[in-house]
């Protein structure tokens, strides 16, 4: 019986090539040719107007706050059930955080449950595409044009994943990726800043090189470069990005192969839902996922517990996820739940992942579903 963990970070092979060719190269530091690479990449990926690497997804959320303009007041609409830095990087401009009830289908927020939350100081909506399969984003967008507000899309699992043939994150005003190493592609550390209106794209460089007009200097638009707005730094080194554009060259491959291993557990798995022992995870019409992770759900918290001690005896890591953010200290002093928590709280209590990497074997996903089904036949 084979040790499986939950996660292993991908590796595909050119990493080190390219590493060790921003190493002979001598520019290390932000915005060089790896990054500028990976930028075109995405660019052409994704159908994204511009997109810009940036440190994390976290900091590209960060981004996004400040090109919306957001200021003390202003609130956000968001699902409960994300992780702290979606609503962290909008707390950090001043908002107050407006959390929605989910769909227990997809964990995505319940599109039918925004407008009613929006105020006069509504400001941006950020949909949370969650385990990379989209929220309804043609309704959101409706509802964001008609009352003038932003959409800040995270899709930080959402690499190679579609909502009508429309990459995640091209959709809104802006997208955000993640490239940390429980993603489908990684470097460590590192996201990506997709921006979609283009009239923001000279601020975004702006604001991601310490305030200055640099960007435009390199390019020969200025003879100097100077201070002309707030930002920060937030440009990963050349060797994240050379280790990124492996990756992101090989992005349909990784995604195939976690597609393969996640059919696999739906299959095999079908009979156990279908008797009612557990629900799985299942896709929406008209959109197509990237297996980021393949989740069940038990019958309640006590019973994902024993389950969850039950795979570590035999080996196998698996792992719950979000406690809502509205239910945590920083959630109650930042933010408030519009209307009833209905599915937010008890779905989070029954969601367990199952391990999904590339490179995951057949036996390895037999020996998973194998001890789903000796835990459910006592």
């Amino acid at each position: 019986m084979n040790n499986i963990p939950f996660n292993i970070p991908p590796v595909v092979g050119s990493e080190l090539e390219y590493i060790s060719e921003a190493i002979r190269l001598r520019k290390l530091c932000g915005d060089g040719s790896f990054t500028h690479k990976c930028n075109k990449l995405l660019e052409k990926q994704t159908g994204t107007a511009k997109a810009l690497l940036t440190t994390s997804c976290t900091h590209a959320l960060e981004m996004s706050a400040l090109l919306c303009n957001i200021l003390p007041g202003d609130e956000v609409i968001m699902p409960s059930f994300t992780f702290v830095s979606t609503a962290n990087a909008f707390v950090l401009r001043g908002a107050r955080i407006v959390f929605v009830d989910i769909r227990p289908d997809t964990m995505n927020i319940n599109e039918t449950l925004i407008e009613a939350a929006i105020t006069s100081k509504t400001k941006a909506i950020v949909p949370v595409h969650y385990a990379g399969v989209s929220c309804e984003m043609d309704t959101i967008m409706d509802i964001a044009r008609k009352h003038d507000l932003f959409v800040v899309e995270d899709a930080a699992q959402g690499i190679g994943a579609t909502h009508k043939n429309k990459p995640l994150g091209s959709i809104g005003d802006f997208g955000t990726l993640s490239f940390h190493e429980t993603k489908n592609i990684v470097c460590g550390e590192g996201g990506a800043l997709l921006i979609n209106n283009t009239t923001f794209i000279e601020r975004a460089e702006i604001i991601r090189e310490k305030g200055t007009n640099r960007s435009r200097f390199i390019r020969g638009q200025v003879d100097k470069y100077t201070w002309c707005d707030v930002g920060s730094s937030w440009l990963p080194s050349e060797l994240n990005a050379a280790y990124l554009m492996a990756q992101l060259e090989n992005v349909n491959n990784i995604n195939e192969n976690r597609l393969s291993n996640w059919n696999f557990y739906h299959e095999s798995l079908s009979s156990l839902a279908g008797a009612g022992f557990i629900e799985i995870a299942g896709i929406p019409a008209n959109c197509t996922h990237n297996a980021h992770m393949f989740w069940i759900k038990a019958k309640d918290l006590q019973e994902r517990t024993a389950l969850i001690q039950h795979l570590k005896d035999r080996g196998i890591g698996s792992a719950f996820h979000y406690i809502p953010l509205h239910s945590s200290p920083a959630g109650a002093q930042f933010g408030r739940f519009h209307g009833e928590d209905v599915f937010t709280t008890k779905e989070s209590e029954r969601l367990l992942r199952l391990p999904l990497y590339y490179g995951l074997t057949k036996g390895d996903t037999e020996q998973v579903v194998e001890s789903l089904y000796s835990f459910y036949q006592r």
